[in-house]
């Protein structure tokens, strides 16, 4: 069944690809054909079919997808940059995850470009003054996809989050544009301060698996942060850091650490 396709569908790059894979994918497997009608081709477009997975997801006896569903389609039509930040974070997370084979994927079934666009919903509303609503989708995403990012924090686009398990983002947080994070990453607090208490990771930052930044500090762009490290101070631009408390141990070792993924030391440091 070929996708009915508004005019605004028709120009769209990315939710033809999607709709196109998901045709192929009924024909190599066709039990998949009713999931892959009901979140992707029954809708005209990308926003709708966003709409629908996410509520879906966060869907409980709490509160129903109905409901969730119009909340989503309202945020979708009030504040397209809601859109265009899901795009660039699927095909953020399609270049950088060798896992990732088709722009399908995040939107069915990866639960952490899922959780970080359940998070731009709830920040949306948090900004609409909406909070206990914000709150409820925050309460979810850590329920559903073990992911807790509270909605006032500030993320940018071409966010990528691998694995996505265990990920705590506080509220004073801010993560820039093109950020890669691995699971149980950790961008939190060092105490109980009120006020401005959390990190400021810059833009095409890669931070590894079971990395903690605490603090008020700021990471800089295009650095990367080895696996477990605990970073408690500023990190220059271009640098990589690892170690418990984590120190410089080289340059980044490439213009978008974030993109590349690399996270051999060794490398930065010019020893292979």
């Amino acid at each position: 069944m070929a996708n009915p396709k508004s005019k605004l569908a028709e120009i769209d790059p990315v939710w033809d690809r999607i709709c196109s894979e998901a045709e192929d994918a009924i024909k190599t497997e066709p039990l998949m054909g009713s999931l892959l009608h009901q979140c992707i081709l029954h809708h005209h477009r990308f926003q709708d079919a966003l709409a629908y997975r996410v509520s879906m997801k966060l869907a409980s006896a709490e509160m129903s997808e109905q409901l969730l569903r119009e909340i989503a389609d309202d945020a979708y039509e009030a504040e397209p940059d809601l859109t265009a930040a899901a795009r660039a974070d699927l095909v953020a997370t399609y270049e950088r995850d060798p896992a990732c084979h088709r722009f399908l994927h995040p939107l069915l079934y990866f639960k952490g470009y899922q959780a970080v666009q359940a998070y731009r919903l709830g920040h949306y509303l948090w900004q609409q003054g909406r909070k206990d609503m914000a709150y409820f989708l925050q309460m979810r995403i850590s329920e559903t996809f073990g992911v807790d990012i509270h909605p006032a924090a500030r993320i940018g686009r071409g966010i990528m989050i691998d694995h996505a398990h265990s990920i705590v983002i506080g509220e004073t947080a801010v993560v820039g544009d093109n950020v890669s994070l691995l699971h149980t990453v950790t961008l939190g607090g060092t105490g109980k301060e009120d006020e401005d208490r959390h990190p400021k990771i810059g833009d095409g930052v890669l931070i590894g698996a079971g990395a903690s930044v605490l603090g008020n500090i700021k990471i800089g762009d295009r650095s990367r942060i080895a696996a477990g490290s605990v970073v408690l101070n500023d990190v220059p631009c271009c640098k990589t850091v690892a170690g418990v408390p984590a120190k410089i141990v080289g340059e980044a070792g490439c213009d978008q650490p974030s993109v590349s993924m690399d996270q051999l030391l060794k490398k930065c440091m010019g020893e292979g």
